[in-house]
């Protein structure tokens, strides 16, 4: 048989012996709230009701720390759901700038132009139209930052140009628009941007 050294305590034996002094404790604390045996009857009312207060404030605050979570977590989920097709809605927009790429690519219109050119454009710009509402319909919208000031939470500037119209710092052209999902950007426009030696005024 194997001796077992009395000075060495398996992982059990000491968590049983935590226990067992932390619940001898928690019985000496009720002990000492306790009303004497030979305490007036005033006397332990009034000790049961305070009691019975302490347990009440306990609960409060346990409610309280129970909805705080229940909150916080709902939060958390309404994220998850309603940001949960970013990634899927930046290849979307990719989708509808080329659309509309293909639209603008298309030759003006004119009289006596080809008829299938003509059918081309309608069914791309109806096609266009109708991609772009089923995208608001789901929260993706498109902003046209030309002539707002520049934003570098929106715009990403590829260059900066003189313009005569246009104050410095100002979107002189947007090559692309800025694209959110809700509150939050998708993508951001690329705009040429009015440099200092622009003359144009600010927009009132």
């Amino acid at each position: 048989m194997t001796e077992q050294n009395p000075h060495t305590e398996t992982d059990e034996t000491a968590g049983a012996r935590a226990a067992a002094e932390a619940a001898a404790a928690l019985d000496e604390q009720k002990e000492g709230e306790k009303p004497a045996a030979d305490a007036s009857p005033e006397e332990r009312i009034a000790a049961l009701e305070a009691e019975v207060e302490e347990m009440k404030n306990r609960w409060l605050r346990s409610e309280a720390d129970n909805q705080t979570l229940r909150t916080r977590a709902k939060r958390d989920l309404d994220d998850a759901r309603q940001y949960a097709v970013q990634k899927f809605a930046r290849d979307v927009v990719e989708a509808a700038e080329n659309l509309q790429r293909g639209v603008a690519s298309l030759p003006e219109p004119k009289e006596g132009e080809d008829k299938i050119i003509t059918s081309i454009r309608e069914g791309l710009e109806g096609t266009e139209r109708s991609f772009l509402a089923i995208l608001e319909r789901n929260g993706i919208t498109r902003q046209d930052a030309t002539g707002q000031a520049f934003d570098a939470n929106l715009h990403q500037a590829m260059q900066e140009v003189e313009s005569p119209d246009h104050a410095p710092g100002y979107v002189v052209q947007a090559w692309t628009p800025t694209w959110m999902l809700k509150d939050r950007l998708l993508k951001p426009a690329m705009v040429l941007v009015a440099n200092s030696d622009s003359k144009g005024k600010k927009p009132e």
